[in-house]
């Protein structure tokens, strides 16, 4: 009984041990700066790369949908019958929108425009560069790098998106610092999906337009379908399942007639019978549905007002590459859980 008791209470003590270690390795390193290459880029003013720069950004890249500060406008529907967007306005990317990621707490969506005081005014190019390419913001803190999918974007599309943002009007708008839990300290620690990227192979320029690689490029690193199409933890983000098969739980957007009791399960991409992609018989029917569809579920998270901007080869491309894609099986529901 002596020597059970002994080995419980060494048990325990080990226990504390561990615990304590854990406890003062993420209090040092859960916001810890980290150092990345600093990418040689040129900015331009050629009026032809800044309007490839301003389809960027409003369009596949979606930055609109988070620094535009309009997460309210885009929860609503665009109308009762689902088909008649919204005007397409072009509002400043001035940040604030706050993104909740469930049980990790919630981050802000910076200032994109050139003020110098609270916008990207403050950081040279290769800074801002950095943090697209290495998921390293100017201040050396990571970022949460699957919303961030832009580390093999082309050079020719980076310096595209750079150029853009430094040519338009600055706006003063301070955002808050985010706000992780203590469940979100440790799993930024622990995790490395929440730390710099290791590795980077971008091409100097896009793929042709209207091909299946152009379609891969733009799912993988530019629009980020894989980033929500693919099942993931909700407390790691670490992919569970086959890329582009759906099944990752994400909340819904905070806006006005949004019931944030309920999310959103993202749905089968890849050609699996009974898949979302099935839904559409060609590809003319699915350019349609993103370009003229618009907005069916308040609250969902999917970036319907920008993608529907895109370009009818580039969704075209899109829709080629997934249905190369190998089957996998997948949510086939609808898209709305409760939480």
């Amino acid at each position: 009984m002596r020597t059970a008791l002994k080995a419980l209470k060494i048990l325990a003590g080990l226990l504390v041990l561990c615990i304590g270690g854990l406890a003062v390795y993420v209090m040092v390193t859960w916001n810890r700066t980290y150092e990345a290459p600093l990418p040689s880029v040129v900015i331009s003013r050629n009026p032809a790369v800044l309007a490839r720069g301003e389809y960027l950004v409003f369009g596949p890249a979606h930055c609109a949908d988070c620094h535009g500060g309009s997460a309210a406008n885009q929860a609503a529907p665009t109308s009762n019958a689902g088909d008649q967007p919204r005007p397409d306005a072009r509002e400043p990317l001035s940040g604030g929108a706050r993104l909740q990621i469930g049980p990790l707490g919630a981050i802000y969506a910076s200032n994109l425009t050139p003020d110098r005081d609270t916008g990207i005014g403050r950081y040279s190019d290769a800074l801002l560069a950095r943090m697209m390419r290495w998921a390293v913001k100017p201040d050396g803190h990571a970022t949460v790098e699957p919303l961030m999918p832009f580390g093999n974007m082309s050079d020719e599309d980076l310096v595209a998106v750079l150029s853009y943002l430094r040519a338009q009007p600055p706006v003063k708008n301070a955002v808050p610092g985010n706000e992780w839990t203590v469940t979100g300290k440790i799993v930024k620690s622990l995790i490395g999906i929440f730390k710099p990227r290791t590795t980077i192979d971008p091409p100097a320029v896009t793929p042709p337009a209207g091909t299946t690689a152009r379609g891969e490029y733009l799912a993988r690193s530019v629009a980020n379908c894989v980033g929500c199409h693919t099942p993931r933890s909700e407390t790691t983000f670490a992919a569970t399942g086959p890329e582009f098969s759906g099944g990752m739980i994400m909340d819904s957007i905070e806006g006005p007639g949004v019931d944030m009791s309920m999310g959103f399960i993202s749905s089968n991409i890849t050609p699996k019978p009974g898949s979302a992609l099935r839904r559409f018989p060609d590809k003319i029917t699915f350019v349609a549905r993103f370009q003229r569809g618009g907005r069916k579920f308040p609250g969902s998270p999917m970036p319907w007002e920008e993608f529907r901007r895109m370009s009818e080869d580039d969704l075209g491309a899109i829709y080629d590459f997934l249905s190369a894609l190998p089957p996998q099986d997948g949510p086939t529901g609808e898209p709305m859980v409760k939480r």
